[in-house]
């Protein structure tokens, strides 16, 4: 890692400021003793963000029988991670506008992103339930060095920025480094930490391009998920050869250690939540086949005889 590289990345125009009301929610919600009345003290400074909370509090994600009216009610309900999910999220999203630069592709980037995180949220809630919003939010940032790079050296990282689109192939750690002295990973879990996002995500986004068998500590399981969910999630956005996509979600479910079977129900399930989530992130989706074609491969691998 090129401490220097990063510095000077960190102090670029690529990286948004974070706005002085969510620096203070951070802050705050980091607390284990915090109270619920300064968190919607500080985030009704923001009425556009109590209106998502709301509208979160009452989507069909969570099942309420009686409707949410305030926030505090809404923060209760949702807790103080996924409220922290919500509102770096919606930030971010808003935060880098209608264009995320350095000839990326908006929309695509989200969609990925997004669909890594709900995917990857729906892996944890049966193999790492404790940390189910710890992999959503690490899911949704990951790739944030992408475009900060993109737009931080352009003439350098041009290159491989122009891999992250449909059908681009994967780039490795060792080619970010021998481009830009770091990778996106490292200018990922950088820019996180200096936005007050707890150590654990930080570190977690930090291993997922690199992390090896070993050690099992939380971040390192949140990080496999995210490489796999990745893997994924990027085929949701495209129209991939479906021949090869029962292999690729094998391999990734053997890699997150998830039962295949496991991803093949999860594809016919997350489309929706994907879509309302969207909705409330300010996310562009397009309604697609792929899921239905992508878990149609998964159940043809899972039916075929083992070789």
């Amino acid at each position: 890692m090129n401490a220097s590289v990063l510095e000077a990345i960190k102090k670029s125009a690529a990286v948004p400021s974070m706005p002085q009301v969510i620096t203070r929610f951070l802050e705050v919600i980091q607390d284990p003793g915090f109270d619920y009345d300064n968190i919607v003290k500080i985030l009704s400074a923001d009425p556009g963000m109590v209106s998502e909370v709301l509208r979160l509090a009452n989507s069909a994600l969570f099942g309420v029988t009686r409707k949410v009216t305030n926030l505090k009610q809404a923060l209760t309900l949702l807790g103080p991670k996924r409220t922290r999910s919500l509102v770096l999220g919606r930030y971010l999203v808003d935060g880098f506008g209608g264009n995320i630069g350095g000839g990326i592709d908006t929309s695509y980037f989200w969609r990925r992103s997004l669909a890594a995180a709900v995917l990857g949220a729906r892996i944890a809630d049966s193999a790492l339930p404790k940390l189910r919003e710890e992999v959503f939010i690490s899911a949704l940032l990951a790739d944030i060095g992408v475009p900060i790079l993109a737009q931080a050296v352009p003439e350098r990282y041009h290159g491989i920025a122009s891999c992250y689109a449909p059908y681009g192939r994967y780039f490795s750690p060792d080619e970010e480094r021998e481009a830009v002295d770091v990778t996106h990973a490292e200018v990922s879990a950088m820019v996180l930490s200096y936005w007050g996002v707890p150590d654990m995500i930080c570190k977690a986004v930090n291993l997922q391009h690199s992390v090896a068998f070993g050690t099992e500590d939380d971040a390192t399981k949140v990080a496999r998920v995210l490489s796999g969910s990745d893997r994924i999630a990027k085929l949701l956005c495209e129209i991939p050869d479906v021949s090869g996509t029962g292999q690729i979600c094998a391999e990734a479910a053997e890699f997150m250690n998830v039962d295949l079977a496991v991803i093949s129900r999860l594809l016919g399930e997350i489309e929706a939540d994907i879509e309302e989530l969207a909705s409330i992130l300010h996310i562009d989706v397009i309604p697609s086949t792929v899921y239905d074609m992508i878990a149609k491969s998964v159940q043809e691998k899972l039916a075929a005889p083992a070789s």
